[in-house]
Formats: C-alpha cells, structure tokens, sequence
C-alpha cells in the first residue's frame, strides 16, 4: 500500500475517533441529525488526497498524514486582554471560537438592526426553516473529504443573518483563535444576505502557539438580488499548522461579491473558493496575496462560474515567495452556455525572492458563450533591475530598494480590504516581513 494513502487513513481514524456521540436536536433542526449522518458514511468512502489527484497535484499532504490530531480535550481559559491584539475597532459584532469552541464571553453578538450574529447552537433553533435549504448545500461534501469531515463535526456553526434592505454600519468579525497543539477543529460559517442588504465579513484565523495544529473551515455565503458583501478572509496561524479551507458563494440578480484574502502562516494552507454566479448581472471580485517564506506551502484554487448573462469578475491574485517556500495559484472561470455578455479579467502575479522559491500558477478560461469579454495572464519573476536601480540611484541601499518594491508589490492587495483598522495591521505585518521594518 502506498505510504501516504496508510497514513492518511491512519489521520483520518484519528480526527473520526473524536467524533462526539449524536446529542439530542429541537424539532426544528431534525434535518441536522440526518445531514451530519451522511456526512460521516461519505468520509468512509472517501480518501485522503494525494498528489496523483489533479487538484491536489501540486500538494502534498504526506505531511498531515503523519500527524496525529484530536478534538480539545481541555478548553483553554482566554481574557479580553489575551486576544486583544486582534481587535478590529470597527467591529459592531463579534463572534470569538477558541480550539473550535464558541467562547461567549469574549463575543459580543446577537441582533443588530435586524440581523442575527450567533451560532447554530444558540440561534439554529430560531431558525432553523430558514438554514435548512442552505446548511451544506453550497458546500457539498459528496466528494470532499475535507467538507465531509467538517459538517460530520459541525455544531458550534457561526450565522450571519441579515434580513432585506439592512445596512449593517460595522464589519461581523469572526476570530478563530488556536491556543492548544494536536487539536483538529472545524469551523464552519453559514452567511444568509436578503435583497437589497449590505455588509462586511471578516474571517481571521489567528494562533497564540507555534506548533502543529489542524484547521479545517468551510464557509458558505448566499447573497439574494442587489445584496453586497465584502468579505475578508485572513489565514495567521502558526507556521507548523495545517490550514485547509473552502469558500463557497453562490450570487442572485445584481448582487455583488467583493473578497481579499491573505495567507501569512501555516505550514500547508489550502483555500479553495467558489463563486457561482447564479443571476443575471451579478458581480464579483477575488483578490488574494499569500506572503510566504521558509518551507511553507500556500496553495489557492479559486472558480468562478459564469451561469448567467451579463456577469461580471475580476481576480488579482498575488504571492510573494522567499526561502524554499511553494506557492499555488490555479484560477478558473468558467463561462456556460447562455452567459452572454459576461466580462471577465484574471490576473496572477507572483514575485519570488530567492533561488529556491518556488510558484505553479494555471490560469484557465473554459468559455462556452459567444458574446463575452474574456483575458487573463500570469507573471513569475523576481524584482525589476530597473526599477531596482532607480531607487538606488535616488540614494536608497541595496537592501532598501528591494524591501521598497516587494512592500509596493504586496500592498496593492492589502490597500483593498475596506477595513481601516486591518488593513494598517495587515500593512505592518507586510512592513515586517518585507524588511521594511524591525
């Protein structure tokens, strides 16, 4: 038997066994009981991949498969002031999960203008009529492992509810926050947008350790007709972690999708993000930067689907690569038959910042519709010479001038995210990184 495929089935019995037992459901989330049953008979027939899958080809999780990871045995006891450090002061509501438990008392949530910030075990019964069509139907688990092992997990569920016609005047932040080594947790998200509504999202997954630990999120975000949602998606954990994540998005008429996404830590991070366009004229915008060094590995597959006429998209995917760090691009944007009058731009730039980095970046058009506005491109080099001896031609050292341009470079991502507060703090991080800064 091959060496991976034994140790990922040994991975696999060892998150499986931390499977708690079913508990008791209110009438109203009966469906849960029976969703998360066949979550678990699919894990069974599933695989851990290997790099012989064409998705997974350029990574490889040898290194997870021979980890041994758990459930949280023991909570850890956390204070306002232990995780203060990411504080986000434009915030009006505030979901904080530690290891992959819900910690109230470091939340501040419920109704606001309306909406409803809480999780599937507080709020689930409420609502559950509303969540039923939605729970695990964006983000299908029939041939996902990871999604699979997610909702067989799933309980302390964060939900965003936001009725029609509401502006939500501060970002829902949603702090994960990994204090303990060995423990596998499982966020999961369900984001419901009525017509016409407004708001941010932020996704921030932080560490207070540095060693190995398991993440595994899904999220799943519906937007109904000319609803708008910026959604920011930060990945800060510890460089040994493991980080595995899927975003699926699913647009009605006129709405719009705006995400920027950030990779910074883990040993191996894997985002996956879907965006189906699924009314005429609905528009979105990807733009990610994965900033990584050492041995990391940073892989990003995103798609994009065009199912309807009139439909908009633009990517701007960035990765800035030092040491004998790996990363991953494979953008695809699919327009099907019917989809008339779709515009759609990709771009995938990446800078690499030694001789042993490394980048595999695979843009993709599939278009099956005449009438349609369609470019992408990619870029792998390092900093310009020209540019480079310009500045030091303006007085600037050697090591200035490329501190100077690989900042500028991961910046304009960065310079996206609507959020005063953490755009500053996610420019300081890149300041630091980039030599800019002690």
């Amino acid at each position: 038997m091959n060496t991976q495929v034994a140790s990922g089935a040994g991975v696999l019995q060892t998150l499986m066994a931390g499977l708690p037992p079913a508990a008791p459901v209110p009438a109203s989330l009966a469906w849960l009981t029976a969703l998360r049953a066949a979550a678990v008979e699919r894990i069974g027939a599933l695989k851990l991949p290997t790099r012989r899958d064409e998705a997974w080809r350029f990574t490889d999780l040898a290194a997870l498969a021979q980890q041994s990871f758990g459930p949280l045995r023991t909570p850890t006891t956390l204070r306002p002031a232990d995780i203060a450090a990411f504080r986000i002061d434009e915030a009006a509501t505030r979901l904080v999960f530690v290891d992959g438990v819900h910690a109230p008392h470091l939340s501040s949530a419920g109704e606001t203008a309306g909406a409803v910030v809480g999780t599937l075990a507080g709020a689930g019964a409420r609502h559950g009529a509303t969540l039923a069509p939605h729970l695990a139907r964006h983000a299908g688990f029939q041939d996902q492992l990871f999604t699979a092992l997610n909702t067989a997990f799933l309980h302390d569920a964060a939900l965003v509810l936001v009725p029609r016609d509401t502006a939500l005047a501060g970002p829902v932040h949603l702090l994960h926050v990994a204090t303990q080594p060995g423990v596998a947790s499982h966020p999961r998200t369900l984001l419901l947008a009525a017509e016409g509504c407004t708001l941010t999202l932020i996704e921030d997954y932080v560490a207070l350790h540095d060693d190995a630990s398991f993440t595994n999120a899904v999220t799943e975000l519906a937007l109904d007709a000319g609803a708008q949602l910026d959604h920011v998606r930060v990945q800060r954990e510890s460089r040994a972690a493991f980080h595995v994540a899927r975003c699926a998005v699913s647009l009605a008429r006129s709405s719009r999708y705006h995400a920027v996404s950030v990779a910074l830590g883990a040993q191996m991070s894997r985002l996956d993000l879907e965006v189906v366009q699924g009314g005429e004229g609905a528009e979105c915008r990807l733009d990610g930067l994965a900033l990584i060094g050492g041995s990391q590995l940073a892989d990003t597959h995103t798609f994009i689907d065009h199912a309807q006429p009139r439909g908009v998209s633009r990517q701007l995917h960035k990765c800035i690569v030092d040491g004998a760090a790996h990363a991953v691009f494979n953008g695809r944007v699919m327009v099907r038959p019917g989809a008339q009058l779709t515009d759609s731009a990709q771009a995938s730039r990446n800078l690499l910042l030694s001789g042993q980095a490394l980048v595999d970046t695979l843009p993709q058009l599939e278009i099956f519709a005449a009438d349609v506005k369609c470019t992408h491109g990619a870029t792998v080099g390092q900093l310009d010479s020209d540019e480079l001896f310009y500045l030091r031609s303006r007085g600037l050292s050697e090591a200035a001038a490329r501190s100077l341009l690989t900042y500028a470079f991961g910046a304009e991502v960065v310079d996206r995210i609507a959020v005063a507060s953490l755009r500053h703090a996610l420019a300081q991080v890149l300041l630091r990184q980039t030599g800019r800064q002690p």
